[in-house]
């Protein structure tokens, strides 16, 4: 197996590896959709009809670093195969398109495996704050959740965050002083809104389970859509609670787009999920990634 795959996923090797797959198939695209907020490119791979597509995202939270690692494990099969599942892959891509960012936070992996060192002129106030929690990090550079940014019930997430003692950057669920206040975050509603994104799917880690819902502007498909992508993994449709309830990357979605949004959370265990655990949960949910583009 190439040893890209057998190793944690650092921001360099990934942006190596995306160029690699880049030259694979002359139909695969790669580009830029913004910065991190230490200036590190958010890149894509885009394929087939990018006015059709669903956007798959990796590694917002940067201890669920091994879906960035999934993700680009399927793309890289996509680019090589002409079918799969016995689906024919020259067909969907000319009626729709994949659009992939599988390391949304780059600082944040890069800190969570690397340490505070990584994370440039902002290694010391990093440090600090890694100093004043025993919890490991989930967040961006400044220290904001980014799966809390988005604007999305924010200022109920917002309440229910001062309730939890969640007042300050930390190493997770703290969401910023307002939505959409990183550049991370940021790129992600830009992509949507400029490449007219269809369907998301924001993956994460861990759990085996599937959220669909968010609101009154969850279409009525999508729960047949989230039932589909059970029955492919045998993971289990589920609604989130608590504080994982609002500001997320699909809650945004289907609140603003009107669109079909989802959250997978991949594997079992405890994060971060080790690399040795990525061909087993890419062998289970390979089936499911495929049917997320036909839907």
């Amino acid at each position: 197996m190439d040893e890209f795959y057998q190793k944690s996923p650092r921001y360099e090797s990934v942006c190596r590896k995306m160029t690699d797959i880049n030259k694979l198939n002359k139909n695969v695209r790669m580009f830029s959709i913004g910065n991190s907020l230490l200036g590190r490119k958010i890149y894509a791979l885009g394929i087939g009809n990018l006015k059709n597509a669903i956007l798959y995202s990796g590694a917002i939270h940067a201890q669920e670093w091994l879906t960035c690692s999934v993700l680009l494990r399927f793309f890289e099969d996509l680019s090589l195969e002409n079918e799969l599942f016995g689906v024919k892959l020259d067909d969907v891509f000319s009626q729709r398109g994949l659009i992939l960012v599988p390391l949304s936070n780059p600082d944040g992996v890069e800190i969570a495996l690397g340490g505070a060192k990584t994370a440039k002129q902002l290694a010391v106030p990093v440090q600090n704050i890694i100093n004043k929690s025993s919890r490991s990090w989930q967040a961006n550079a400044r220290g904001v959740d980014l799966n809390h940014n988005f604007d999305a019930g924010f200022q109920i997430l917002k309440q229910m965050e001062r309730e939890a003692g969640i007042t300050c950057p930390a190493p997770r669920q703290y969401g910023g002083i307002c939505p959409n206040s990183e550049p991370e975050t940021r790129a992600l509603v830009w992509a949507c809104n400029s490449l007219n994104i269809q369907k998301i799917i924001a993956f994460h880690s861990q759990g085996e389970e599937i959220y669909y819902y968010y609101g009154n502007n969850t279409p009525k498909e999508s729960q047949l859509m989230a039932d589909a992508l059970a029955a492919s993994s045998g993971y289990t449709v589920c609604e989130p609670t608590g504080l994982a309830s609002h500001g997320g990357f699909k809650d945004w979605f289907i609140k603003s787009k009107c669109r079909p949004g989802f959250t997978v959370e991949i594997g079992k265990g405890e994060n971060p999920l080790p690399i040795d655990m990525l061909m087993p949960i890419y062998n289970q949910i390979k089936e499911m990634l495929v049917v997320g583009v036909l839907l």
